[in-house]
């Protein structure tokens, strides 16, 4: 059997990790994991983390899950892929219409992809063809917002609104326009939920007022910018949003992969404004984060758009090689299943009240500030000075100290900048969160 050190060595001779400056590894290893077990990941020598952050919020029921295992042994008996032109299969029928019937009745079509930033691509694309296949030439630009995040391809990182992630690629992108963004935990304009006029949708109105000719569609993650600083908002935001580009006929493009499947309480974020968006993308949580998988929802309206005589060069022509892959599509069914016959939201409703309730705890330390939750995510940011909120000095990489430390005590504190999170599996029990946030309690008494 290869040794652990054996495995190291060649993961930093061979490997090169995402959103990783290898530098940083150059005299120290990457934890090396070697199975996981419902909310626990167990490293090569036996020790257990939490995973507080569900692996980069793909994970629903736990890892290592009974039923979605035999779900796609079963369907790996059969077949595991067949391409989706020409052909089709029942496990992405069925996943298909579960789907839709989950969503509102106006959304009516699916169309696989194979992860978050390829659902982002597939709706931008289907916005700028429809537009052009109704005769709306002009339509050709889309509407973002500062902090956004979906995705890292060129097309969504056209609409990415993360500096440090999207501005070095800046001469290969095309046009958008950026509109300033909600953030209601720190309203720029010091209102209260009761005083609150929206005023951070003022840009978006007039860049809709003098441009509207010209673009195509509106894109945005819905209540919670994730990647960008967990900065939560209104649903009120997306109501006024859906508003506005109905009267300006632009599209309202919402971004689910990080939200949807439960994580906010319902089962798609913009369910909590009562909304239905035009075209919805969705990913992450799809096959309960076994098998790469992602989809765009759209509107008959939008489907019928392309639907003609061949030679009427409507047709969208946009695919991948594991477009509705069977054993990811197996996976989805079965999780589904699960959220149904375990009446999942309303468990989730339970623990996420309690994980509110559980987070007053950071309130009495002297270097958090901005505590929000919703459904099973939680966030705070690491201030140098509450009274003031005064941030560390970048240099000193507050966050990555606190990640690095949470390993100590066995937890997975992966931060967003200096926000510290959690990104809990849908499975999480209250224990679980009880002992996650002593652990963090100590995490943070070790390092600031």
């Amino acid at each position: 059997m290869i040794g652990e050190r054996i495995w190291l060595e060649k993961d930093r001779e061979y490997v090169w990790h995402p959103f990783t400056q290898m530098k940083d590894y150059e005299n120290k290893d990457h934890v090396l994991i070697e199975r996981g077990e419902g909310i626990f990941l167990y490293d090569y020598n036996g020790k257990e983390y939490y995973d507080t952050i569900s692996s980069w919020w793909v994970n629903v029921h736990g890892h290592n899950n009974v039923r979605i295992k035999k779900a796609i042994i079963k369907q790996m008996e059969k077949i595991e892929h067949v391409n989706f032109s020409g052909f089709t299969h029942t496990p992405a029928i069925e996943l298909a219409e579960r789907i839709i019937n989950l969503m509102p009745k106006d959304l009516t079509r699916v169309f696989y992809s194979d992860n978050g930033s390829t659902a982002v691509e597939v709706a931008l694309k289907m916005s700028f063809q429809y537009w052009k296949n109704k005769g709306f030439d002009k339509k050709k630009n889309f509407i973002y917002f500062e902090n956004s995040y979906h995705g890292d391809t060129i097309g969504a990182v056209s609409v990415g609104g993360v500096q440090g992630y999207h501005g070095l690629y800046k001469p290969l992108l095309f046009d958008s326009f950026i509109s300033e963004a909600p953030n209601c935990k720190k309203c720029k304009y010091n209102k209260e939920a009761n005083s609150c006029q929206l005023e951070c949708l003022n840009g978006i109105e007039k860049i809709l007022e003098e441009n509207s000719e010209t673009i195509s569609g509106v894109i945005i993650e819905p209540l919670i910018q994730a990647a960008g600083g967990m900065h939560f908002y209104s649903p009120r935001v997306l109501k006024k949003l859906r508003e506005v580009t109905k009267q300006y006929n632009v599209h309202l493009i919402i971004d689910e992969v990080a939200m949807g499947f439960g994580r906010t309480g319902k089962m798609w974020a913009f369910e909590h404004a009562g909304i239905t968006p035009d075209l919805v993308s969705i990913s992450k949580g799809i096959s309960a984060g076994y098998l790469p998988l992602a989809a765009t929802i759209v509107t008959d309206d939008i489907y019928n758009a392309f639907y003609d005589d061949y030679n009427k060069n409507k047709t969208f022509f946009h695919g991948h090689s594991y477009t509705a892959n069977p054993l990811a599509c197996a996976a989805g069914i079965e999780s589904l299943k699960i959220f149904e016959e375990d009446k999942l939201l309303e468990k989730v409703k339970e623990t996420s009240e309690y994980l509110e309730e559980s987070m007053k705890v950071f309130e009495n330390n002297e270097h958090i500030e901005n505590i929000r939750c919703l459904g099973l995510i939680a966030a705070m940011d690491v201030v140098k000075n509450k009274k003031t909120s005064e941030k560390y000095d970048s240099k000193i990489r507050i966050g990555k100290k606190i990640y690095e430390k949470g390993f100590e005590h066995g937890l997975v504190l992966r931060p967003v900048g200096d926000t510290i999170y959690y990104f809990l599996p849908l499975s999480v029990k209250k224990e679980d969160i009880k002992e996650i946030i002593k652990r963090t309690q100590d995490v943070l008494l070790g390092v600031l």
